[in-house]
């Protein structure tokens, strides 16, 4: 085998460098100035979206909230625009559209690691919406979540099927989804009978 390995770690510290650049705030729709924003602006794709898949509206919405730190930390594409990748979905082997490579966090073997990662880029949060619906809906292992009795347990279901590396990742969905059903405004629309 050969190879330069010098080169391959100026190119590996080159993919970090690019991935941690800072990058100006994302103006967006889902850039919102406060979580009730987040949550009016948001909660009706998210009624869809739980129409069309079964999975609780308010767990959607607490994962992007998450993923996003409410809209805040948007994923940006390599050139600083938007990925409108709501529900951090990295870029695997079957994803045959367009990706942005950025420093993420994951658990690896107990520990939280920052890695750069591929993740999907969408023209619009609908197509966010919608690949997330699809990736729930088709894979087998998350067959619980959409089984699940209340949106409490599919968020376990949802880290149990391997969704995120966070160990505590369901218990931050549930205390979401909690703050989310306490906000006053717009919120009835989505806490209620969904």
């Amino acid at each position: 085998m050969t190879g330069d390995s010098n080169g391959d770690a100026r190119s590996a510290t080159a993919a970090v460098d690019r991935a941690e650049r800072p990058r100006p705030p994302l103006l967006s729709a889902a850039n919102p100035s406060t979580p009730t924003d987040f949550v009016h602006q948001l909660s009706e794709p998210a009624r869809e979206a739980s129409r069309r898949t079964g999975m609780p509206a308010p767990l959607i919405l607490a994962q992007a909230a998450l993923e996003t730190g409410w809209g805040r930390r948007e994923i940006p594409t390599s050139d600083g625009g938007n990925s409108h990748n709501l529900f951090g979905i990295k870029a695997g082997a079957d994803w045959h559209g367009p990706t942005t490579e950025v420093v993420t966090h994951e658990y690896i073997n107990g520990q939280r690691t920052r890695v750069v990662d591929s993740f999907r880029v969408y023209d619009s949060y609908a197509e966010a919406f919608e690949d997330h619906g699809r990736l729930i809906s088709d894979n087998p292992r998350y067959a619980p979540v959409l089984q699940a009795a209340d949106a409490g347990q599919a968020a376990r279901a949802l880290q149990t099927g391997g969704y995120a590396t966070d160990p505590a990742y369901a218990d931050k969905l549930v205390a979401l989804m909690d703050q989310i059903g306490g906000m006053e405004t717009g919120i009835d629309r989505v806490a209620s009978g969904l």
